[in-house]
């Protein structure tokens, strides 16, 4: 089993939506990400250039996403899944996104993806 670094709950304002309203105000939607990271490299030297850095994915996945103007989750989803793959060289993710005012009498709605490179 390989080991993992999560980000839970990052929460991230931007468009996203099919209904004329959705498209003139940011909303907020939420993503949790989970990826296989060099966790016991890092371990070792206690240097965090062995690390994969989850505050520099953290701050790119919110920086996408703010300026992001997607219809649908699922492509939001695929889309923030391939950047991720490429941009930090990851091997493989699991990304969650959820849109938690999405539907009135439910919690949260959302999707979830799992993608290797």
């Amino acid at each position: 089993m390989a080991d993992k670094i999560f980000i839970q709950e990052l929460e991230v304002f931007c468009i996203i939506g099919t209904l004329p309203l959705e498209r003139k105000r940011k909303q907020k939607i939420v993503i949790d990400l989970e990826f296989s990271a060099p966790v016991k490299k890092a371990s070792k030297r206690d240097n965090l250039k062995d690390a994969l850095n989850y505050k520099r994915i953290a701050e790119y996945v919110t920086r996408f996403l703010s300026k992001s103007r997607f219809f649908l989750i699922e492509t939001l989803a695929e889309c923030l899944a391939q950047r991720l793959l490429r941009e930090f060289k990851l091997e493989n993710i699991l990304l969650r996104v959820s849109k938690p005012n999405a539907l009135r009498n439910a919690r949260n709605v959302g999707v979830e993806i799992r993608r290797p490179l």
